[in-house]
């Protein structure tokens, strides 16, 4: 296949209020396979809303849920990917992504990297996620997912590169932030660079959505968006403005971007594995040198 229909579901859902952020979910996926879109992609927490905090329990799904189900059945004739909070059968609590595909699941990303820091409070709430893993079966191939603070951290990306994705998809839940100048929020800024990085390093094309609206005093962006493989923002969507966005990736892009800069060519794995392995046995030797009852040498007695 050499090119990719995508739908951005650019979507202010209500917080706590899964009926209706699923019957929105139902309603823009209807219209997306319309317009003949292959795949359309919902934005971090789409069917619960973000600041769930204390609703947790009453807002978390397990995947064998109706209303999780109505979703997966609905991608019969479209791929979907879409998030919400997952309940495991240890009644453990995930921030999760799901690639649904031809009636089935095709992957779910729980996220890893959980933000508690400045207004982000998700450690409290959420159990973090143990894996960055690719999988097959969609119209680009081998992808990956990352929920938001999981592409803040460069590792993140390149565990999946490592692990033959041809295509990252990057849903998010992130606030409005630092207005630096007339065109881009601080925080969108951030956002757009890491991206181009990200993409025109390891050569495939990346998809993001971020969601809209107000929650609790929050504004989230949007500036949804797509970045070729040679780094190139292909579409940014409205900032602050809800709305389904349709774009096209080229995916022969792929094949040119990786033979003319052979980055991931070229990255040595078993060096990195090494490396890390070092400073591993070197943070714990630093951790015994200072554990309370030592004390430096020439001072013991």
């Amino acid at each position: 296949m050499d090119r990719l229909q995508v739908v951005l579901a650019q979507l202010s859902p209500r917080l706590g209020d899964f009926e209706w952020n699923l019957d929105k979910h139902h309603e823009w996926i209807r219209e997306a396979r319309a317009r003949g879109a292959q795949l359309i992609i919902f934005p971090e927490l789409g069917l619960t809303g973000y600041q769930v905090q204390d609703m947790t329990l009453d807002i978390a799904r397990p995947l064998v849920h109706p209303q999780i189900q109505s979703l997966i059945e609905a991608s019969r004739e479209i791929d979907i990917v879409f998030s919400f909070v997952e309940e495991t059968s240890h009644h453990l609590f995930h921030v999760s992504a799901v690639y649904a595909s031809e009636g089935k699941v095709r992957a779910v990303h729980r996220k890893v990297y959980l933000p508690t820091y400045g207004m982000f409070d998700e450690r409290r709430y959420f159990a973090p996620g143990t894996r960055f893993q690719t999988f097959s079966g969609t119209p680009a191939g081998s992808a990956g997912m990352l929920l938001c603070e999981d592409a803040w951290h460069v590792t993140s990306p390149y565990l999946l590169a490592l692990g033959g994705a041809n295509f990252m998809i990057v849903t998010a839940s992130s606030p409005a932030r630092d207005v630096t100048d007339a065109h881009y929020f601080g925080s969108q800024r951030f956002w757009r660079e890491l991206l181009r990085v990200y993409a025109q390093t390891y050569g495939c094309p990346i998809a993001f959505v971020n969601r809209v609206g107000v929650e609790d005093g929050i504004s989230f962006f949007g500036g949804s968006g797509a970045v070729s493989p040679e780094g190139d923002w292909l579409f940014t969507a409205p900032t602050v403005e809800e709305g389904m966005f349709s774009i096209q990736l080229d995916l022969r892009s792929v094949r040119r971007a990786r033979f003319s800069t052979p980055i991931l060519r070229d990255e040595r794995p078993l060096l990195v594995q090494r490396e890390l392995e070092r400073i591993l046995r070197q943070r714990e030797e630093t951790q015994c040198d200072w554990a309370p009852n030592s004390q430096p040498e020439g001072e013991r007695t």
